[in-house]
């Protein structure tokens, strides 16, 4: 147990609400956008997700870090979140595999965070008027002040923040058993588990920098293409779209998750746009409409693809239509690219990705099958 005296916080948002609360994790000043999370387990791998780069990220679940901080559970080599908001922080990690506790952890990566504010409050107001920036501060006690930094900040909406979480070097995660496939995944903030699923399945995966071109795809002789999750805003994203386009014009097969399905959604020449507060935690219900099923789902984004329901929309590269829709806002869960079909015959898929995280980490195991289905494309059983 932690016996360090309460240093007063204060997190102020963009539009002027105030909460007073107590220091957790380091001491200092921190700007992002705020957003909140809704899982009550797998706080390890939401802080090291890089998709919450730049996001001050707000805990439903009232009592977090009752199970500490481990060297097994990390999503990526560090914790990417820009700030941390918990209402009652464990006293006492509880559990074998904790190594040292979450406030420990917090403050050694330098991430300053705020304990003892009504979360749920904050929570509602987030739903009502959407996600903000926001400023958390143990240095600065006058809101008023700390709220002229807050308007200073960065705003999400335009920024580009992929290749700041990507990796600068390519690196292979090799096929459990037989191998059976190479798929070159572009790393637009990648989480460690999704080439794991994979090379489970015997592909072998080369994990690529964010900046890497078809002919450094092509190059390590991928059967098919992988776009990870990553944060930011995917219409100020050029050079990765162009990429995909240039593989679906080559006919590769192709796979996206998350950033990687508003990526797939914009090569289609469909839009992007900001949703008002996101989808953030391990319970999203979606439909798979091209199996009626329905799965609850993990999930982590702010931005949603502009694309209609009901019809299917001709490209360059085939026929594209939404497979997957979010049963709590209508929103676009998935996407889908096929040959143009004839008659009421479908035609081959050539491409699919969901806005969700079929990873499972942490979440639940409802859309592992989609791992399965991109073997099924890459051997052209589909």
């Amino acid at each position: 147990m932690h016996s360090r005296a309460a240093t007063p916080a204060l997190l102020v948002l963009e539009d002027g609400r105030t909460f007073h609360g107590e220091s957790y994790g380091a001491e200092g000043e921190t700007f992002g956008e705020a957003v909140f999370a809704t899982g009550m387990t797998g706080y390890q791998e939401t802080l090291t997700d890089p998709s919450y780069h730049r996001q001050v990220v707000v805990q439903t679940a009232p009592h977090i870090g009752n199970t500490g901080v481990n060297d097994e559970d990390p999503e990526s080599q560090r914790i990417w979140v820009a700030g941390y908001v918990v209402r009652d922080p464990a006293r006492v990690p509880s559990n074998w595999r904790a190594q040292r506790t979450l406030d420990e952890e917090l403050r050694a990566q330098g991430i300053v965070g705020i304990s003892g504010i009504d979360t749920r409050a904050l929570t509602r107001h987030l739903r009502e008027r959407g996600s903000m920036r926001v400023g958390i501060s143990t240095v600065e006690t006058d809101p008023e002040k700390l709220l002229d930094k807050v308007k200073a900040a960065a705003e999400m909406a335009g920024s580009n923040l992929s290749e700041a979480v990507s990796t600068t070097e390519a690196y292979v995660v090799p096929a459990q058993g037989e191998k059976r496939f190479t798929v070159a995944a572009l790393d637009l903030g990648i989480k460690d588990m999704t080439p794991h699923r994979m090379a489970e399945r015997g592909i072998e995966v080369h994990v690529l920098p964010a900046t890497s071109s078809i002919e450094d795809v092509l190059a390590v002789g991928a059967d098919g293409l992988f776009y990870s999750n990553g944060p930011g805003d995917p219409a100020a994203t050029t050079g990765q779209i162009e990429v995909l386009q240039q593989a679906l014009e080559r006919d590769l097969p192709y796979f996206g998750i998350c950033f990687g399905n508003q990526l797939f959604g914009r090569a289609l020449g469909f839009g992007t746009y900001k949703l008002k507060y996101g989808h953030r935690g391990i319970n999203q219900p979606v439909q798979d409409l091209t199996t009626g099923k329905v799965e609850v789902t993990a999930h982590n984004h702010g931005f949603a693809v502009d694309a209609p329901r009901d019809t299917a929309t001709t490209t360059p590269y085939g026929e594209a239509r939404v497979s997957h829709v979010n049963l709590n806002d209508d929103c676009v869960e998935g996407l889908e690219l096929r040959e143009v079909s004839t008659g009421s015959t479908p035609g081959r898929l050539k491409g699919f990705s969901v806005q969700y995280h079929p990873e499972a980490a942490a979440g639940p195991h409802d859309a592992a099958y989609l791992f399965d289905r991109f073997v099924a494309l890459l051997d052209g059983s589909i």
